[in-house]
């Protein structure tokens, strides 16, 4: 018997949009700004008094800052229909979304500048994960005001992390203006959606309050299974004082049932099988033994308080609770190709997890030598307890074959099964960190250097055995950026991260951390009438001590330090309003990754799977303002993502490149009758040629990619 800890897997107005990027959020505030036509202009900020941006955990915009950062707002998500952080990232350049293809949901699975990211923030503190488990929390994009990725390592302000990137989800915050919007949708594979977004005052008191919930039931890609979500999220904001306020929010998300985690071969998918083929609805599972459930409740707390005009502390927090449970087959056992038969073991898992994060962030203005220093001084602290309970239960062959291109998915018969081994992992996880930086503008130029000291301590009881990592490390950046008065604002940064593992390698040598580096140059662009917005970066990433899956080893379950991997690059995006009517945003992406350090596993030279040397990305808007159509919005978009290695050796083939088009049409029926002001259409097509694509871990496990749906959404506004 081969036991798989973690089997793998296993109407938007157009200048609006681009004055709200360009501006990009003041932190909270209703101000009266001139356009270059002498125009007065409104600009209204959502994101609350205690928001700081991902990037700096201050109020410096992302035009400000000399990194690439990308920000992906509430009304864009709901134009594509984002059901999901994979599908809300979809045309983030740099970013490759739904490793795991469209069929497994439940997880986040993506990369940022080639290095995978399994861990995403919300509200700026970490969604913790059951190491070397299933269970992750999700954020349902009902919940989000907006989406920021950082690219390049950010352990400086958050400690343990990748150096590819961060995803950090900006949740909808309490408002004192009152609306209610109501959403209904349905759509393929028996989609059926309610949602409701609340806000407003309570009475006259100083509370402001949201409510945001969500039901929603659809048939899974494959046959036979299910995905099925249900969402509460209020909040509450206080002003205690004009400088005093108290955000309580909650988040409880239950999801019976999650669709599957099972991968199939590529011969047959990806590659040709005489025998016949899959399709993107082939289950490889069975029904009497596919049980996804998961159930995740938040509690947090944001105090903001202002000493002076100089001076402000935030502290945020939050603990969350959540469990998973599920009984899978996992088709590791045996596959034969020239018949299609395919043996499968049977397993469960029963996983739970206590975390609790707290950031501590002291912001303050110094003068020093005749220089505004903004200085943000910070403590966090986050840990996770929980602890996981495998059962097997043999392989499928005691009922019978299975063969994947007439499979047989009522085969298991759950009254013969018995465990034949558990398994229990205890897993805890602690780290404190202390940071502090330093922001400085003098005329055009802005600085910006940071530092942090964390200590790391992680423990896995494994039926007895125990792995461990114990580390301390300092991580630092240096960045500056120089604003042109012609809109053009070259930018330079260096940044450090690291990565502690636990465990021990297949030679017995305990691990290291992973560490990492990046090096930055760039330019922005944004036109005087902001109608106009570019970012290039060059970049280089070289990670050190790298742990991977050993191919020489029984189920890849062997693990490897290789040594080094750079990751250099190039990513081109820019956004251009051609008029009132008509906006258009691309993007461009080379990534040349390379394995460049391996003295003893034979991978030197190879390129790491889930990155393509060229993707690139293209989504346009178009508002009709004549008489029959006004109210009504077109967008469409184009991804393209370059051909990817199969697996770590580079020897068992490539992953083919695709072609995806997708399409949103809104609808506001208000120009169509007063009576019916308030009441919105959004029809979605996602992937409207239904193209095949395919994402792969190794030539046994490859899934397919999300196939064309299409929705149809009203929401009524009160």
């Amino acid at each position: 018997m081969i036991f798989i800890k973690n089997a793998p897997y296993f109407k938007r107005s157009t200048l609006a949009s681009v004055v709200a990027l360009a501006l990009c959020h003041s932190p909270y505030s209703m101000s009266a700004e001139l356009s270059a036509d002498g125009t007065e202009m409104e600009t209204i900020s959502v994101l609350g008094k205690a928001y700081r941006n991902t990037a700096t955990k201050t109020s410096l915009t992302p035009e400000e800052t000399p990194q690439a950062i990308n920000v992906i707002d509430g009304e864009l998500l709901k134009e594509r229909g984002a059901q999901s952080l994979n599908e809300a990232l979809r045309y983030t350049p740099g970013v490759v979304t739904e490793t795991k293809g469209g069929a497994v949901t439940m997880y986040d699975t993506f990369t940022i500048r080639g290095f995978s990211v399994s861990q995403s923030y919300y509200d700026g503190l970490i969604l913790q994960q059951l190491n070397g488990w299933n269970l992750q929390p999700q954020i349902d994009p009902i919940a989000l005001q907006q989406v920021e990725v950082f690219k390049g390592p950010t352990s400086v302000l958050y400690g343990s992390m990748p150096p590819g990137g961060m995803v950090n989800m900006i949740a909808k915050a309490p408002q004192k203006e009152s609306s209610t919007d109501f959403g209904f949708k349905l759509g393929t594979s028996n989609l059926q959606e309610i949602s409701i977004d609340s806000v407003g005052k309570i009475g006259d008191s100083n509370v402001s309050y949201r409510f945001v919930g969500l039901a929603r039931k659809k048939d899974g890609q494959v046959d036979t299974t299910e995905e099925e979500r249900y969402l509460i999220a209020p909040s509450i904001t206080w002003d205690i004082t004009e400088k005093t306020s108290l955000n309580l929010n909650v988040y409880y998300q239950n999801d019976p049932e999650m669709g599957m985690n099972s991968a199939i071969p590529s011969s047959g998918s990806v590659f040709s099988n005489v025998n016949g083929s899959t399709s993107a609805s082939t289950f490889v599972g069975d029904e009497n033994w596919s049980t996804f459930e998961r159930e995740v409740l938040m509690l947090g707390y944001k105090v903001n308080h202002e000493f002076n005009d100089n001076w402000s502390f935030l502290q945020n927090a939050r603990y969350a609770k959540a469990d998973l449970y599920q009984e899978n087959t996992y088709h590791y056992a045996s596959y034969d190709e020239t018949t299609g038969d395919l043996d499968r073991y049977i397993y469960s898992t029963d996983e739970s997890s206590e975390t609790y994060a707290i950031d501590n962030q002291l912001l303050g203005l110094v003068e020093i030598g005749g220089l505004k220093h903004n200085i943000l001084l910070g403590i966090d602290y986050r840990q996770l307890k929980g602890d996981s309970a495998y059962d097997y239960y043999g392989t499928t062959s005691q009922f019978g074959d299975f063969n994947i291109f007439n499979p047989d998915n009522n085969l298991i018969d759950r009254s013969r099964l018995s465990s034949l081994a558990t398994y229990n992992d205890e897993v805890t996880v602690r780290q404190l960190g202390g940071y502090f930086q330093d922001q400085v503008r003098i005329n055009n130029l802005v600085l910006i250097a940071g530092g942090r000291l964390d200590t790391y301590r992680s423990k896995s009881d494994y039926n007895g055995s125990i792995t461990e990592a114990d580390e301390t490390e300092f991580s630092y950046r240096v960045g500056a950026l120089y604003e042109f008065d012609n809109g053009l604002s070259p930018f330079v940064n260096y940044a450090t991260s690291f990565e502690p593992v636990a465990g021990q390698s297949d030679f017995g040598e305990a691990f290291v951390a992973e560490t990492g580096e990046q090096i930055e140059v760039g330019l922005k662009y944004n036109s005087l009438d902001y109608s106009k917005s570019a970012t290039a970066s060059l970049f280089q990433i070289v990670k050190s001590n790298v742990v991977i899956s050993d191919p020489t080893s029984a189920d890849y379950q062997g693990q490897l330090q290789v040594g080094e991997v750079r990751s250099r690059g190039l990513e081109l995006e820019g956004t251009w309003m051609i008029n009132n009517n008509l906006d258009i945003a691309a993007s461009y992406t080379y990534i040349d990754m390379e394995i460049t350090k391996d003295s003893e596993n034979g991978l030197e030279g190879t390129t790491p799977i889930y990155v393509p040397k060229h993707a690139a990305n293209l989504w346009a808007n178009y508002n009709f303002d004549n008489p029959f159509l006004q109210g009504t919005r077109l967008s469409a978009g184009v991804r393209y993502v370059g051909e990817m290695q199969m697996d770590a050796t580079n020897t068992q083939g490539m992953v083919p490149d695709y072609v995806i088009a997708d399409l949103s049409i809104g609808y506001d029926l208000g120009n169509a009758s007063s009576s019916l002001a308030g009441i919105q259409v959004n029809l979605t097509a996602n992937n409207v040629f239904d193209t095949e694509s395919f994402a792969c871990y190794d030539s046994d496990n490859c899934w397919y990619g999300a196939e064309r749906t299409v929705e149809l959404g009203v929401n009524f506004k009160l």
